[in-house]
């Protein structure tokens, strides 16, 4: 069959395929499009890019990354068929749209990729580098004899709760267990409540799920991980000794490649000259993720219990956090409780979604109450900020039981919120002793943060380890 014509340059750096007299070689990537997903790839793509690979991204049409924002990669539209449908909510559905954009864009993306290595020439394709669920993707790329390295967009414990899933579920640990708060010895410190799940009904699509990012990444050449040895010495180890294939530690990747762009949402950046108005280590900056929700109840608890604080705060209320909004793009301010604005008037800030890493980089930021998302969790570390976990679904949990117990840089908010318990949360990490402490503790990660993507850092070297893997496949 010959391939198709290739796709339209979306980016503008169609010269860069063909730079150098043609010595440069491409590495193509494929991220799960999701912001959570989207962001670590992007930042691959500007790590990578930096080492003098040119960059090809394939994209689905669903939260298609902007292209104009990326001038120096190309980018590739592989066709998804979800137009028209509603985009997912429960956690329930966001498993079924992985496994159905799987299916979806399979022999979408085996026409794009064979139109493009007809145009590159095989020999210039370094490798292709999926995210890990994106496992039909591996397979299509196998089959066409490119090599694959996975991107784990989590960290390398929750991997290692992936491969161990099947032996979980032949100890009882799952899918129904009425010990939440039970160790779990075979994966110290998580208990049945930190493993991925979603009840009863959804247990068989999860054990597809978790079986199908395990199968990618023992076909594939290699896992690429956004965390750090100083982090997860030991987890790394054990990774190492359970898998076949290389495991690169390139994180906290952001560290390496700042400049990388792909929020789905504008973000309001004027909350940062506000916040060059405020003491050192002051506010608390409240965000819970592109993707984690809320009851209406829950949202009027936590507003009061920051107001009741008494901490001058930046508070992210994104389109869409609130379930049941009959108008999800609707001002953040409508979705507040009535008398909030008045209460708070001078000492906080809301806004529908801000710059992240430069918030959290900011001299004013003295705590981060987060829904504990692997990219929020690796760049608050980064800088030193201590944090409030509310987790709310997925890897979530695992990583503010890591947060609590084992990096000790903060604390759980766990059963149903309720204003006092949030004002007294929010006081203990902020004003409290022992928020010093977790204060200090995040300190210290964030000098290891700095060690291992400096040089000779154990994530520098990684990199260059990737690097030299991708040139020999």
């Amino acid at each position: 069959m010959t391939p198709p014509p290739s796709p339209a340059v979306e980016g503008g750096a169609a010269a860069a395929a063909a730079g150098h007299g043609g010595r440069e070689r491409h590495v193509l990537l494929f991220p799960l499009p999701y912001q959570g997903h989207i962001n670590p790839m992007l930042r691959l793509a500007g790590v990578l890019r930096a080492r003098g690979f040119a960059v090809t991204v394939f994209h689905t049409h669903f939260n298609a990354p902007d292209a104009a924002r990326h001038p120096e990669h190309r980018f590739v539209a592989v066709p998804d068929g979800m137009s028209g449908r509603p985009p997912p909510v429960s956690v329930g559905d966001v498993v079924k749209h992985i496994r159905a954009l799987n299916a979806a864009c399979e022999a979408a993306f085996r026409d794009r990729l064979a139109g493009v290595l007809a145009e590159y020439s095989r020999d210039a394709v370094a490798c292709l580098v999926a995210d890990a669920h994106l496992l039909r993707m591996v397979e299509v790329a196998r089959r066409l004899a490119v090599p694959t390295l996975v991107l784990r967009t989590g960290s390398a414990a929750c991997f290692a709760s992936f491969l161990a899933y099947p032996l979980l579920c032949e100890r009882g640990y799952l899918p129904s267990s009425s010990q939440l708060d039970m160790p779990v010895s075979e994966l110290p410190p998580y208990r049945v409540r930190d493993l991925m799940h979603i009840g009863m009904d959804g247990h068989e699509l999860m054990c597809e799920l978790l079986a199908c990012a395990v199968a990618a990444v023992k076909l594939s050449s290699g896992l690429i991980l956004n965390t750090f040895d100083a982090l997860e010495a030991h987890e790394l180890a054990k990774l190492r000794r359970d898998l076949a294939v290389p495991v690169f530690d390139i994180g906290p990747i952001h560290r390496f490649s700042p400049a990388a762009d792909g929020s789905l949402l504008h973000q309001d950046r004027s909350c940062l000259a506000w916040l060059d108005a405020q003491a050192a280590e002051s506010v608390l900056y409240v965000s819970f993720g592109s993707l984690a929700s809320m009851g209406a109840r829950e949202l009027v608890e936590t507003a009061w219990g920051i107001a009741g604080s008494g901490v001058p705060f930046l508070w992210v209320v994104r389109p869409g956090l609130v379930r049941g909004c009959a108008a999800p793009g609707e001002p953040t301010r409508l979705l507040l409780p009535e008398g909030f604005e008045a209460a708070t008037r001078r000492r906080g800030v809301v806004v529908a979604w801000a710059p992240q890493e430069e918030v959290l980089r900011h001299r004013a930021v003295g705590g981060f109450w987060t829904h504990s998302g692997w990219n929020s969790t690796t760049e608050s570390l980064a800088e030193g900020v201590p944090m409030l976990c509310r987790p709310s679904f997925g890897d979530q949990m695992g990583n503010a039981r890591y947060v609590e117990h084992v990096w000790k840089a903060g604390f759980e908010v766990g059963g149903e919120l309720e204003r006092g318990a949030v004002e007294a949360a929010i006081r203990r990490l902020m004003a409290e002793s022992d928020g010093g402490e977790m204060r200090a503790r995040a300190r210290e990660l964030k000098k290891a943060a700095a060690e291992c993507t400096g040089k000779p850092g154990s994530s520098e070297m990684a990199i260059v380890k990737m690097v030299t893997h991708m040139l020999s496949l």
